[in-house]
């Protein structure tokens, strides 16, 4: 057999024991079915740190009033009056931009009458007008996995899919449409969605594997001398290759052992987060019975992730738009989607606001966190972070989609102006996920959803 061609084959089974590399096309090939690989943007900072991006989504809007913030005179964004459901945000003040003025048009009703909790829980990622039907599927690709499918190959786990809805439905969602839309805003394609996962245990295993501290180490110390032996071995081959190659192919057989050695640098950097991001942290039992500590838990996961750079793309799912679910821990008894029809009684609507109140505490906990980590580069995670914190309804007495409660959390590695609440005036958000994808480093993105352009002044 022809040497070239006894190391290409050999190249193909390096690829089938786990080593995610192609050759680039080669002259010497002459018909070989090998492509060249593309090496996707990545992710990162202007330091050279990882940029992360995660999508929280609470259901059934907010209380207009109590959400948004007063600026005085009407005119400097940066000295605006925290608001009474975003006051415990106050710590995060100059981390934060409240977003008003952004539109989700796309889960307005039409000739298909009701089911606004289905689009604007559908919809929130896509920008996408949903085909009402409880079995003929049709949406659109969501924010997320379109930036997962440009970087995710950078990261363990392309993306990652939270929910805190432990029970979900699986016939008879919102006035006619499937509920595949009510219970997931992440969507790889317009009849797929990406179920997010609800078992905090299933998650944790699927960041750090089975078992105790110990035994997870264990395992892990052994996945990556495996690794490192194939790296050296690839790289032996490699060179050898070399030798035999024509002149013209020794060029872009360099370009391969580069992608090599960027694999061998994502390992260190796996070895480096490993020892300080999966301490003593036991496996957890399942989903807890609290709300309270089973929201906590999942943001905790969602904070680790981030942390050992499992993963930079992530959408949490808080609960589907129109639960009913009581917040008995906050002495609230009634559902959450009950009292959101409120009719203006004032003994409703204060409730309503406990609950926006209790849900925005959560999320600055989760900030808290990530506030107080420290990045490679020095930085804490959420400087090196974009987090969109919103819901898809508006006002939930009227099912409003304009004018959506946005807040966007992170500094986005200093590509962000945080610190300020800025009214957009009635702007599509697909426009802001536009200009998050753009940061991210998504190539040649021109159109998102309904988008008009990357969103200004962000």
């Amino acid at each position: 057999m022809d040497p070239i061609r006894a190391a290409i084959k050999r190249r193909q089974f390096l690829r089938g024991i786990g080593v995610c590399m192609a050759l680039p096309a080669m002259e010497s090939m002459q018909g070989s079915k090998l492509l060249a690989a593309n090496s996707p943007a990545l992710a990162t900072t202007a330091t050279g740190a990882p940029l992360r991006t995660a999508f929280v989504y609470f259901p059934n809007g907010a209380i207009p009033r109590a959400w948004w913030p007063s600026v005085p005179n009407g005119s400097d964004t940066q000295s605006y009056e925290m608001s009474q459901t975003l006051k415990p945000l106050e710590s995060h003040r100059n981390s934060i931009q409240v977003l008003k003025g952004l539109d989700n048009l796309s889960a307005n009703g039409g000739p298909d009458g009701g089911g606004d909790h289905a689009r604007g829980n559908g919809t929130f990622l896509t920008g996408v007008r949903l085909k009402k039907s409880a079995s003929d599927i049709r949406a659109g690709v969501s924010i997320d996995q379109v930036i997962a499918k440009s970087i995710g190959d950078k990261t363990r786990l392309a993306s990652l899919e939270l929910t805190c809805d432990s029970k979900r439905q699986t016939s008879g969602c919102d006035s006619g449409y499937s509920c595949a839309y009510q219970y997931n805003i992440s969507w790889s394609s317009a009849t797929r969605p990406m179920s997010p996962e609800s078992n905090p245990r299933s998650v944790f295993e699927r960041l750090f594997g089975a078992g105790n501290p110990g035994e997870r180490n264990d395992a892990l110390a052994r996945r990556r001398h495996e690794q490192k032996s194939i790296l050296d071995f690839v790289l032996e081959d490699a060179r050898a290759m070399q030798r035999r190659l024509p002149s013209s192919d020794r060029d872009k057989l360099a370009q391969y052992m580069d992608g090599v050695r960027e694999l061998e640098t994502r390992i260190e950097k796996a070895e480096r987060f490993g020892q300080s991001a999966d301490p003593a942290m036991v496996t957890p039992a399942g989903i807890p019975e609290s709300f309270e500590e089973y929201v906590r838990l999942t943001y905790d996961l969602l904070f680790l992730a981030f942390q050992t750079d499992s993963t930079r793309v992530a959408s949490l799912l808080l609960s589907h738009d129109g639960s009913n679910r009581s917040f008995d821990h906050i002495g609230i008894v009634e559902g959450h989607h009950d009292l959101t029809h409120h009719q203006n009684k004032a003994d409703q609507i204060k409730k309503v606001e406990e609950i926006d109140l209790w849900y925005v505490r959560m999320f600055s906990e989760f900030l808290d966190k990530l506030g107080g980590a420290k990045d490679t580069d020095g930085n804490s995670l959420l400087h090196n972070s974009m987090i969109v914190y919103g819901s898809g309804n508006a006002d939930g007495n009227r099912h409003t989609h304009a004018d959506l409660p946005i807040v966007l959390a992170g500094n986005g590695g200093g590509t962000l102006t945080p610190g300020r609440f800025i009214d957009h005036r009635s702007k599509p958000l697909t426009n802001l996920f536009l200009s998050m994808a753009e940061k991210m480093g998504v190539q040649d993105l021109a159109r998102f959803g309904d988008s008009t352009e990357p969103l200004g002044n962000v």
